[in-house]
């Protein structure tokens, strides 16, 4: 069992380190009993600025996940790295996916699970 999102972008949050408010760090914030979300292009200046404070972390991720199908937090903490990190590696996918419809599209929409 997960928390998904889905719209004009889909994907699930990683299991234990993502928040569902992980989107509202692009400059969206989202309402009502699902997280309502909607970017457009005047939210590209503060979804690159995220991106950009987000690199070093999800370089060192990936880096980490490479050959792995999985992992333990002894794994995650002999490589390590935080949970902050693993949390920005995760903001930092939804973000790329965030910035990818915007810029293909002109906006972007979705609804995350609470």
């Amino acid at each position: 069992m997960g928390r998904y999102y889905s719209g004009d972008i889909e994907g699930k949050f990683m299991f234990a380190v993502q928040s569902s408010h992980a989107a509202d760090r692009f400059g969206s914030s989202g309402y009502t009993g699902y997280l309502n979300y909607y970017f457009d292009r005047e939210h590209l200046d503060t979804i690159n600025k995220e991106l950009s404070d987000l690199k070093k972390s999800y370089k060192k991720v990936k880096k980490f996940f490479k050959g792995r199908n999985s992992w333990t937090t002894a794994d995650q903490e002999e490589a390590g790295i935080s949970s902050q990190q693993m949390s920005d590696y995760a903001d930092y996918c939804l973000g790329k996916q965030i910035k990818n419809c915007v810029e293909d599209f002109g906006e972007c929409r979705f609804n995350a699970e609470i």
